[in-house]
Order: structure tokens, then sequence, then C-alpha cells
């Protein structure tokens, strides 16, 4: 959120879970829109990147580095 919408870490931190998910999903319907026009996409037509998780219905997982477990 912050790379798409040039939001702070605090920003980001400070809006209640339910927000910043549905802004995550506003970003990944724009970037798969976005995808769709260009042609583009990752490579072999998957979602890209490893979750070790379900990536069914286009979710992300968001990691936070400082949190360990």
């Amino acid at each position: 959120m912050a790379y798409h919408f040039n939001w702070s870490h605090d920003e980001i931190l400070g809006m209640p879970h339910w927000e910043r998910h549905r802004w995550c999903e506003e970003i990944s319907t724009i970037n798969e829109r976005r995808n769709r026009e260009s042609g583009g996409g990752p490579p072999g037509g998957g979602l890209g990147g490893s979750t070790g998780g379900s990536t069914e219905g286009g979710g992300i997982e968001l990691v936070n580095p400082e949190f360990e477990g």
C-alpha cells in the first residue's frame, strides 16, 4: 500500500484491519486489470510469489519482518 499510494508505515498501521484489507483488495483488482490489459503478468500465468498458502481468490500475504511468531 505504501508503494501504490505513497502512504507512510504509520498511516498504514494506523488504519483498522478491515480498511487495510479493503485497500489490499483494491490494489489487487487494479493490478489484475492492468495485467489483463497489457497482456502481462507473472511467468506461468500464476499470481507470482510463494506465500506458502492458498492463493485462491487472488489474495496476498502481508508479512511484518519485525514480528517473530
